[in-house]
């Protein structure tokens, strides 16, 4: 999404102004026509790296897990080599040799890479032993397995060269969400010239077509010693290994075998201690089981159960200091909601979906039961179905309520697909309760997109629809009323992303009265025009690899068609051939605020409506190479605010690593913030210091410390995991959560920092295949 831009500090952009929402509108069919020529000419294009093909045969004697590769499976086994450098540049062939094999048996896919070391001597170069380790700070080799040669959904699997694991789902064409775990096996042996790697996945692990004989698949490699990143496929630089629109073929000497029996029974049990000190609560214990389930309809269709889950392990958000008029966004991290999860929460944009899962079992509300149908019909459709029951909270008077899901995907031309999309959150036997809030009966969403991408990645895009209904405004207890107006979305996008240039423009329309409960929107009642052009040059003979500027800009709009907002962002990025980067930029505002707004975001006075705000701010950015056990990195912000007043934001990353056993990271984040009365100066210190000790690869001691001063609260997560299986796990969770200063919050408590409220959760958890 165009005016997105990591860690810079939140300006969007635009480069043509329309004046009203009709004129913008009015382009939306110029959209889809080229939508219409883009897609069509992909269908004609063939698979951009058919030539790249690797012949699979089943073996003819047992695979061992040894880092060897000496058996006569492997030396049976055909070659794929003689990769492709990505980076630096991407016009030659990569100086470090990696040598790759495949086969098969009846339970498993096999894969070995022999990577061998560069010209520059040295160790290998990891963070740590902890699974699903960071990209671009470790020596790695990874697999992506597009499994119905589709190019747009898969699976990867790897390790860095110290043996750590590396899974995920493919998405998008190319995404990963690595918060998908599954059961399969590795082993990494490190050599005086080499290190190997082996690994097993279960046919029962991923989902594929009966019968199929074609899949997609590349492998990519990063050695950080020679700064280079390669591919068995060649790959543009400017995109990731994972381009699913850009793997070669994998030749099934036969269709894969079919799975059996695939049915997989994951019980958890789950005890602990809490204690809320602010409001004098006792020690309370608890004790909690339940139970996930996984059944393969087919091979490449899967039906998820669970009965009262628990996600007491999962890792805790990093709090920001939150200086924005609206929510922000975190994202899930629960693995029952993740696979094939981009149907449901990826339909929209990033600020407009219709569905987000972190809404269901939101502040504490507990999940009773859910089930989930998802996957792939055939190669053309993909089909998602969902329904979960949350319980009542007597405390807030929030009754039962029930989310149901459904996702329709059907593929067109060589990699495009239009989807449709309906969600329906429904309160069950409601009757508002006296002094408690009043919730709504139900609420609804039904939507349909079109996503483009073509053969080569080159075009991408998306055009959509989406309309709720929601009881009348007027009575939101009636049923069987909706709003008549203003409850609709329309958006649309297109982006060129070349080698050296990148060109998009972006139209969104929010009606005032759309809402998704089950969603994240988190602004309505607007028009938006974004445009983003940059332009890189890549010099010869010099340390810097490449450099060039970006201009973005966006433009908001009223219902009534007067401009709210207007941000122009200009940066010019340099990347060094050691991988370090640095940005710098200039941008410019314009708000009008539509409703108050605390500037401090910590509940204090507020501006009025209508208050008009104008102002210039500058920055940069910076980040070390990732080759050094000594990381760093650094962004500053400064320039004008609202009410004529004055930002100034510092933020810093440091990173030590005594590989590959531990890692020790820190970030901080300091706000100044100068406004005339009532407001002064305010100040706010964000600090997170996180310790990472993983004494193998499956054993992890995670502590994790946020001193966020803006929402007056210090919280210290401690986490060991042992997976002492593949995909089980032993869990024991410490959570502290302070109050600074209690002598300013009425606590009796003297002290620097006063304990707010404790817990100690004890979770085992088995995965046991049927």
């Amino acid at each position: 999404m165009y005016g997105t831009r990591g860690k810079n500090p939140g300006h969007s952009t635009f480069l043509t102004v329309p004046r009203k929402q009709r004129c913008l509108v009015k382009r939306i069919p110029g959209f889809l026509l080229v939508f219409y020529l883009l897609g069509t000419s992909a269908l004609l294009a063939q698979k951009t790296n058919e030539a790249y093909q690797l012949h699979i045969s089943r073996t003819t004697s047992p695979v061992v897990l040894d880092g060897a590769v000496d058996e006569p499976a492997w030396q049976a086994a055909e070659v794929a080599t003689d990769f492709w450098m990505v980076l630096p540049m991407d016009t030659s062939r990569a100086q470090v040799r990696t040598d790759v094999r495949m086969t098969y048996d009846d339970q498993n896919i096999y894969m070995s890479a022999v990577c061998y070391h560069g010209s520059v001597s040295g160790p290998y170069i990891v963070e740590s032993l902890r699974r699903d380790w960071n990209f671009g700070r470790n020596d790695n080799f990874i697999m992506f397995m597009d499994t119905f040669d589709d190019q747009t959904n898969g699976f990867t699997f790897g390790t860095n060269a110290a043996g750590a694991q590396w899974d995920g789902l493919l998405y998008e064409g190319g995404k990963a969400n690595l918060s998908w775990d599954n059961k399969w096996t590795s082993v990494v042996r490190n050599y005086a010239d080499r290190y190997v790697l082996e690994l097993a996945i279960p046919f029962k692990t991923i989902r594929y077509k009966r019968g199929i004989t074609r899949w997609g698949i590349n492998f990519g490699r990063q050695d950080l010693k020679t700064t280079e990143k390669s591919s068995w496929t060649p790959i543009p630089r400017q995109f990731p290994t994972a381009s699913l629109a850009y793997t070669g073929v994998l030749v099934w000497d036969q269709a894969p075998p079919q799975p059996g029996p695939n049915i997989s029974i994951i019980p958890y049990a789950l005890t602990g201690l809490t204690r809320d000190y602010q409001n004098r609560v006792p020690n309370k214990g608890r004790f909690d089981a339940g139970l996930d389930a996984k059944v393969a309809i087919t091979s490449s269709l899967n039906l998820d159960l669970t009965v009262n889950p628990d996600f007491s392990q999962v890792d805790v958000d990093q709090q920001v200091t939150n200086l924005d008029r609206f929510e922000l966004f975190f994202p899930e991290r629960r693995q029952f909601f993740l696979e094939n999860g981009d149907q449901f929460t990826n339909f929209g944009y990033a600020t407009i979906r219709p569905f987000f899962s972190r809404r269901i079992g939101l502040g504490g509300v507990p999940i009773r039961f859910g089930a989930r149908l998802s996957g792939k019909l055939n190669k053309d459709w993909r089909i998602g179905l969902m329904d979960m029951q949350t319980g009542r909270v007597d405390a807030t008077g929030l009754p039962a309520q029930n989310f149901a899901v459904m996702a329709l995907q059907r593929r067109v031309f060589a990699r495009s697909n239009v989807g449709f999309l309906f969600v329906n959150k429904e309160s069950l036997n409601y009757e508002p309760v006296p002094d408690k809030p009043i919730y709504s009966r139900y609420n609804r969403n039904l939507g349909v997109e079109y996503n483009l991408a073509s053969a080569n990645n080159l075009w991408t895009g998306k055009a959509l629809y989406i309309k709720s209904f929601s009881p009348s405004v007027a009575d939101p207890l009636q049923l069987g009323v909706t709003t008549q107006s203003a409850n609709a979305v329309y958006a649309a996008n297109l982006q060129y992303n070349s080698r050296q240039w990148l060109i998009g423009g972006q139209f969104e329309a929010i009606g005032r009265n759309y809402t998704a409960e089950a969603g994240y929107v988190p602004r309505r009642g607007y028009q938006r025009g974004t445009g983003v052009l940059g332009y890189t040059f890549f010099p010869t003979g010099s340390q810097v690899l490449s450099h060039g500027p970006t201009l973005q800009s966006t433009y908001f709009f009223d219902p009534a068609g007067r401009q709210s907002d207007n941000e122009n962002y200009l940066s010019y990025l340099l990347t060094f051939r050691s991988r370090s980067t640095f940005l710098t930029w200039f941008a410019t505002d314009y708000v009008r605020l539509l409703q108050p707004f605390d500037p401090t975001n910590s509940g204090r006075e507020k501006l009025a409506t209508g208050s008009e705000h104008h102002w210039q701010a500058w920055g940069t950015q910076f980040t070390s190479k990732p080759q050094s056990v000594f990381t760093y990195g650094f962004t500053s912000r400064y320039g004008g605010y609202y009410a004529n007043g004055t930002r100034l934001n510092l933020t810093a990353d440091l990173g030590y690593r005594f590989q590959p056993y531990v890692s020790l990271a820190a970030s901080a984040s300091y706000n100044d913030i100068r406004l005339g009365a009532p407001w002064g100066r305010t100040t706010f210190w964000l600090v997170g210091p996180r310790f990472d000790v993983t004494m193998t690869n499956t054993l992890y001691l995670t502590t994790f410390v946020q001193y966020n001063e803006q929402q007056k609260n210090m919280n210290v997560n401690a986490r060991i995991q042992w997976r002492y299986k593949p995909a089980s796990d032993f869990f024991l969770v410490f959570t502290d959560n302070y109050l600074p200063n209690s002598s300013q919050i009425g606590m009796d408590v003297p002290g620097l920092f006063t304990v707010r409220n404790r817990a100690l959760v004890l979770k085992w958890t088995y995965w046991w295949n049927i």
